[in-house]
């Protein structure tokens, strides 16, 4: 029995306790349980330095742009460069199989850690076994797996829909008097944990005024894609009395002024032309975002799981939002900055967000 105990421990087993009790946890300030996380998971310490990879899976838009420019920036900063021997990113796009390739290929290579932003969340159960043996920490972020095996790391996807939601059943009860019209709703990439979760949190408001009516388009969280389904929603279905997006906020916004749509009530995302563009037009709701920071949180989860810590099996970073009203220039958004740069820098509860000069001094290509 001791020998098996050492094989297991040699080949990176995971500990499990019983309960994601803060005083269990490392930094739990920072790594905040998720309501539903009754697990807490570590795994044998190793010593530094470390290779680290992220798979990226589709990498088409600036969040996903912003996402691998904060990995990059993460492992650039002095104290983290230290404590790497390799650190690489590969973008493989909307294939799981191709994912599951690359994943396999670092944990051949002798890799520690690797995050990744799951293509689907459900065809990994076969690499997480493969990577528990080979002694591979694996954290998934932002798409995350239908899985309690391994530590994961997000905002509450469904919360983030709601708050959207919410800004925009706000709103229009202010305006109208009563919750009564129609609704567009813009959704992401199909087939993904996050649409699925963000829709299923809008529809948890939504569907409670029987007053509205939802008319629902697929963005795939890209802002030219948005630009044209919101375009064409409203040529055969509009006017809409609110709008609701994921992704692309800044396309959506584009379509209504190019058909002269009135500015109605927007629950949408945290890009610099999105919040530039309704400041400008003083567009009533909020911009709430799962930041792109998430992929330097996740590189630290990594390397806090290798230095051998505990920590909740699914960890909820705060929500980044604020009602478009109280939207301020060079704080909220940044005029002189690309209108494809992504506002949300970092979660300052646990490090240092990124300046731009460190974001934009990175590129989005695989190294």
């Amino acid at each position: 029995m001791k020998n098996l105990a050492k094989l297991a421990l040699a080949a990176g087993a995971v500990l499990f306790a019983t309960s994601a009790f803060a005083e269990d946890t490392f930094n739990p300030t920072c790594f905040v349980p998720a309501g539903s996380s009754k697990k807490v998971i570590s795994y044998p310490k190793k010593d530094p330095p470390y290779k680290i990879a992220f798979v990226n899976g589709y990498a088409g838009n600036d969040w996903r742009t912003t996402a691998i420019q904060s990995a990059k920036a993460w492992a650039a900063r002095p104290e983290n460069k230290d404590k790497l021997a390799e650190f690489k990113v590969v973008s493989v796009g909307n294939d799981s199989a191709a994912q599951i390739a690359a994943i396999d290929n670092f944990i051949a290579a002798g890799y520690d850690g690797i995050s990744i932003i799951a293509v689907n969340p459900s065809a990994f159960d076969a690499v997480i076994k493969r990577a528990e043996r080979a002694g591979t920490v694996l954290v998934p972020f932002d798409n995350v797996l239908d899985t309690d095996k391994i530590v994961q790391i997000n905002e509450d996807q469904h919360q983030l829909g709601a708050i959207k939601a919410e800004a925009v059943v706000d709103a229009i009860q202010k305006a109208k008097g009563k919750v009564e019209g129609k609704i567009l709703e813009v959704s992401g990439l199909p087939g993904n944990s996050v649409d699925r979760d963000n829709h299923e949190g809008m529809r948890s408001v939504l569907d409670k005024y029987p007053g509205l009516s939802v008319v629902q388009v697929v963005g795939n969280w890209d802002a030219g894609t948005v630009q044209k389904v919101t375009a064409d929603a409203i040529a055969t279905q509009g006017p809409f009395d609110g709008v609701l997006v994921q992704e692309g906020t800044i396309g959506a916004i584009n379509a209504m002024l190019n058909a002269s749509h009135p500015m109605v009530p927007i629950g949408g995302d945290a890009g610099n032309g999105a919040r530039m563009l309704i400041s400008e037009h003083k567009i009533p709701g909020i911009t709430a975002a799962q930041a792109p920071a998430l992929s330097a949180m996740a590189l630290t989860t990594i390397v806090t799981l290798l230095e051998g810590n505990k920590l909740p099996q699914t960890v909820f970073f705060p929500i980044p939002q604020k009602k478009n009203e109280e939207l301020v220039s060079g704080t909220d958004f940044y005029p002189d900055l690309p209108k494809s740069y992504y506002t949300l820098t970092g979660f300052p509860g646990c490090d240092k967000p990124f300046t731009p000069d460190e974001l934009l001094g990175q590129t989005a290509e695989n190294n």
